[in-house]
């Protein structure tokens, strides 16, 4: 949950190594979940958790626009993209790593954007605890107060930093905190169209339900410390730092783990993984989402699923969400017949593609899944471009959704055209005219897609989608 990458080094779209899978009816899988509903142990958790899937934190992608839009259409619960904890304790000011999200990005977009959980990833016991107790008060104690905890023999306040250099050796640049300017959280005055921060803070609503420890995303070590899935190399640090937040999180607050299933293949690293994942368990976490590719492969090349199922068998008492390929509404019902686990996690698959929600509760309800007609491309195209330009102004957002474009232009029948011509946009109006050329007029009736059948479709109810055997 939460680091996944969409970047050039990735393997496209292939399935995982899971032999035997090919006999699996993904139909019939979800006719049957949507029978008996999902796996009590999570809405115990997190009550709204009510179908077997969920969004991932996606790097550079997941953001407050796109869970939202996610959301309405039938997406249960969502993953921030990982927050460095110094970041966090630093109020959102001072850098941004390519690799981790951009605070003001991923705190909640309003009552809408719930149930959500808030990823963090660190290097150091004392300032992830310090941040996840940020994160579970929003602030409230005053950012002072979690720098104190994360630092208590230098103390060193950030409002009089000088010359201050934090991992990788980058600088934070000075800066004062004039009274009353330092929010609670870093700065989440910068989403006031679309954050509804005062009801969290009054107690009315948790700002996030669960706090994830992200001890998954391949990211580089930071000099000699480990940060992300290196610590599964490390595995006593990456248990102090379980520890450490699951002591400084309020109990009624649930803390959640995100794994891969081990740093690389060999048989030293599958016992590191192990102990990871069964203190986790010891220390009161709610759930581990295990990743089935290693730290080392990074995103290339197929997960594995086996793996997934022999831990899912190995500890039926333990609540267990998948990851790993994902790239359709009948791939969420494969991993969860093959594997056993208890939600699967949708990652790269539903960037650009907010339907294989939608058709993952279409196959829970007995029906066939449904591609998206042009209409309903550009009707989510308009949504999706209104939410991000609330949350970051039309500039930033003519950029962003630049990126998203190429990935809708999948499911148009004139996909490569469309890619290209979203690759050119260049401004508000090159947006639109991509609109208006090949997606009709806002509003008025278009036809289906037809022949653009969605591959989130692909297998169901007839030959099932391939699945690499070993």
């Amino acid at each position: 949950m939460g680091c996944e990458s969409n970047n050039a080094n990735a393997t496209p779209p292939s399935p995982a190594i899971a032999p035997g899978a090919e006999g699996i009816d993904p139909a019939e899988v979800a006719r049957e979940f949507g029978r008996r509903g999902v796996d009590p142990r999570l809405r115990a958790v997190v009550p709204a958790f009510d179908a077997p899937f969920f969004q991932a934190g996606l790097a550079g992608y997941s953001d407050a626009a796109m869970r939202i839009v996610a959301r309405r259409h039938g997406c249960p619960f969502c993953v921030t993209e990982s927050l460095l904890d110094r970041t966090l304790l630093a109020g959102g000011r001072g850098f941004i790593k390519a690799d981790l999200g951009d605070l003001h990005l991923n705190v909640p977009g309003g009552p809408e954007d719930h149930p959500l959980a808030c990823q963090i990833m660190g290097s150091d016991p004392d300032e992830m605890s310090a941040a996840a107790l940020k994160v579970a008060e929003q602030g409230r104690q005053g950012g002072q107060f979690y720098r104190d905890r994360a630092y208590p023999k230098t103390g060193f306040p950030l409002s009089q930093a000088r010359g201050l250099r934090l991992p990788g050796g980058e600088q934070l640049p000075p800066f004062e905190l004039c009274e009353g300017c330092e929010d609670e959280m870093g700065q989440m005055g910068h989403i006031g169209q679309m954050g509804q921060i005062e009801s969290a803070r009054s107690g009315e609503q948790l700002a996030f339900e669960t706090i994830d420890v992200n001890l998954a995303c391949p990211v580089k070590k930071v000099k000699s410390k480990a940060r992300g899935g290196h610590w599964l190399a490390e595995p006593e640090g990456a248990v102090e730092i379980l520890k450490a937040v699951r002591a400084a999180v309020p109990r009624e607050i649930p803390c959640t783990v995100k794994l891969r299933r081990a740093y690389d293949d060999t048989p030293e690293m599958a016992q590191r993984f192990e102990r990871v994942f069964n203190a986790a368990y010891e220390l009161g976490y709610a759930w581990a989402t295990v990743h089935a590719r290693t730290v080392e492969q990074k995103y290339v090349g197929p997960s594995r699923w086996g793996v997934l199922r022999d831990l899912v068998k190995r500890h039926p008492d333990r609540p267990i969400l998948g990851s790993g390929d994902i790239w359709n509404a009948a791939d969420i019902f494969r991993m969860l017949a093959y594997t056993g686990v208890s939600a699967a996690a949708v990652a790269r698959g539903c960037i650009g593609n907010p339907w294989i929600f939608r058709q993952a509760r279409q196959m829970m309800a007995g029906e066939a899944p449904t591609a998206p007609t042009i209409a309903e491309q550009r009707a989510v195209l308009e949504e999706h471009f209104r939410l991000c330009m609330a949350l970051n102004g039309e500039k930033q957002a003519g950029m962003l959704m630049r990126k998203f474009g190429i990935r809708f232009a999948e499911h148009h029948p004139r996909g490569e055209e469309v890619r290209r011509a979203f690759i050119a946009v260049g401004s508000i109006a090159d947006w639109e005219g991509v609109l208006g050329e090949f997606y009709g007029s806002a509003g008025g009736r278009v036809e289906s897609a037809g022949a653009c059948a969605d591959s989130c479709a692909s297998g169901v109810g007839g030959e099932p989608g391939a699945v690499r055997a070993s």
